[in-house]
C-alpha cells in the first residue's frame, strides 16, 4: 500500500468515526478496552456456630489467600446480641473458617466502633476505630491504631483513646480508617480519617512518627478536627450543627482540602500513593513523600463515593477496583491512566448487590472480596472470571 493510500485509508476511518452517535463511539472505543470480570458467590461466607454478623466494616486478604472479616458486633439487635460473632474471624483460601477473635484486653484500647483491618507483608494486622461513629455515637473516642499477630496477639498501640490532637498530633489519630504497610520501606501509611484530614506515615515497627500530609501534597489543615458522624447511612457526613456540608465543586480540580472522611490508601509496587478522599468523590495519588501527582474524580455529580481501594494481584497492578460507597457501584479503573473502565453493581439485598459497600480487597487469583456497612452488614466474595472487553456503561 503506498503511502497516499494509507492515507486515504486513515482518512475514511475518521471520516466514518465523524458519523457515529456519541452512543456508539463510546462502544466502539469500549471494544479495545479489556478489563477483569466477576461473578458472585453466593455461598461465601459461611459463619460458623450460628453466629451473625453486625455492621461489616472492612476485608483483607494476606500472601497466603487467607481473607479477615471485621465487624462490630455491639451492632447486633439486642435479640441476637449473643449470636454476634467475634470482630475479627478468618478463613483460608478455600473458604473454611479458621478462627476468629478480638475484642477488649489488657494492655491496648479496642476500639469502640471498630473500623479497618488490613494485613501487611510479615502477615500481622492492623486495625482503626472510628467511635464515635455508626452504631457507638456516644462511645469514647478512637485516637488509636493497632497492630495484632495473625492469631491476635497484640503487638502495638499507636496513639490513645480519648486523645485526640488534630491534624498536627503526631502521635495519636482522630478517628482513622485505613492502614497500608509498604515493604519497600517497612512505613505504615494511615488514611487519616474521620476526624483530622490527613495522610500520616509511622515507622511499622517502632511506630515512630514519620511525616503527613493534606490534599494536593499540601500540608494538613488546621482547622479543628470535624463533627461526629451521626447521619444516615449513604448520606454525607454531618457538618456541625447536623447540616449536611455544601456539595463539592462539579468541575474543576475540586476542594483543595480533603473532607471527611479520609477513608483508604494503599501504596502501590512502584511506590504511588492512592487515598480515596471520599466525600469529595475523588482519588488521589502521590509520591512516597507526599508528592501530588493526579487525581480521578469517581461519580463526581452523584453520592459520596471513592470509599474503598485495592489492586489486581499482576506484578503491574494494572487495575484499581474502587468501592463506591454511596451509589452502590463497584468501578473498574485502569491504575497508571486512571480511566474507568467500568463499573458494576447496584443498590439491592441480593447477592451481587450493594448496600452500603464500604471496604474491598483481591486475593492472588484475582477474586474480590467486599465489606458493606448498614444496612448491608454482609462481605460478599466476587470470583474472577478473566479478561474480557470491557462493558459499556
Amino acid at each position: 500500500m503506498t503511502h497516499k493510500t494509507l492515507a486515504m485509508a486513515f482518512g475514511a476511518v475518521a471520516a466514518s468515526a465523524l458519523l457515529l452517535s456519541p452512543s456508539m463511539l463510546t462502544r466502539v472505543m469500549a471494544q479495545a478496552r479489556q478489563a477483569p470480570t466477576f461473578q458472585v458467590d453466593p455461598t461465601w461466607p459461611a459463619l460458623p456456630n450460628n453466629w451473625v454478623f453486625g455492621t461489616v466494616t472492612s476485608v483483607t486478604v494476606g500472601k497466603d489467600d487467607h481473607v479477615w472479616i471485621i465487624h462490630r458486633p455491639r451492632t447486633v439487635a439486642e435479640p441476637k446480641r449473643a449470636q454476634a460473632a467475634p470482630p475479627v474471624l478468618e478463613y483460608d483460601a478455600a473458604g473454611k473458617f479458621v478462627k476468629a477473635w478480638g475484642g477488649d484486653g489488657q494492655g491496648y484500647d479496642w476500639p469502640a466502633a471498630e473500623h479497618g483491618i488490613s494485613v501487611d507483608y510479615k502477615g500481622n494486622l492492623w486495625v482503626t476505630g472510628s467511635s464515635p461513629s455508626g452504631g457507638s455515637p456516644d462511645g469514647p473516642v478512637d485516637n488509636m491504631i493497632l497492630k495484632f499477630s495473625r492469631d491476635g496477639k497484640f503487638l502495638m498501640q499507636i496513639g490513645g483513646r480519648n486523645q485526640p490532637g488534630g491534624n498536627k498530633d503526631t502521635k495519636n489519630l482522630e478517628r482513622a480508617a485505613d492502614i497500608d504497610v509498604y515493604q519497600k520501606t517497612n512505613e505504615a501509611f494511615v488514611a487519616d480519617g474521620y476526624g483530622n484530614r490527613r495522610v500520616i506515615v509511622f515507622d511499622a515497627d517502632s511506630g515512630a512518627f514519620k511525616r503527613m500530609w493534606g490534599a494536593f501534597g499540601k500540608p494538613p489543615d488546621n482547622d479543628p478536627p470535624a463533627a461526629i458522624n451521626r447521619g444516615a447511612r449513604g448520606a454525607a457526613p454531618a457538618a456541625p450543627g447536623g447540616a449536611a456540608p455544601p456539595a463539592p465543586p462539579a468541575t474543576g480540580e475540586g476542594s483543595p482540602q480533603f473532607a471527611n472522611p479520609v477513608h483508604a490508601v494503599k501504596v502501590s509496587n512502584d511506590s504511588l500513593v492512592y487515598v480515596a478522599d471520599r466525600t469529595n468523590r475523588r482519588i488521589q495519588v502521590f509520591d512516597l513523600n507526599g508528592k501530588y501527582i493526579n487525581q480521578v474524580f469517581i461519580n463526581r455529580s452523584e453520592g459520596v463515593s471513592a470509599a474503598g481501594l485495592s489492586f489486581s494481584p499482576d506484578t503491574q497492578q494494572t487495575y484499581l477496583y474502587v468501592a463506591d460507597y454511596g451509589n452502590s457501584h463497584l468501578a473498574v479503573v485502569n491504575r497508571k491512566t486512571l480511566e474507568v473502565l467500568y463499573q458494576f453493581g447496584k443498590r439491592g439485598p441480593a447477592p451481587g448487590d450493594f448496600q452500603g459497600l464500604h471496604t474491598l480487597a483481591a486475593d492472588s487469583k484475582g477474586n474480590l472480596y467486599t465489606a458493606e456497612v448498614a444496612p448491608g452488614n454482609r462481605a460478599q466474595k466476587f470470583v474472577f472470571k478473566g479478561i474480557s472487553t470491557a462493558p459499556t456503561q
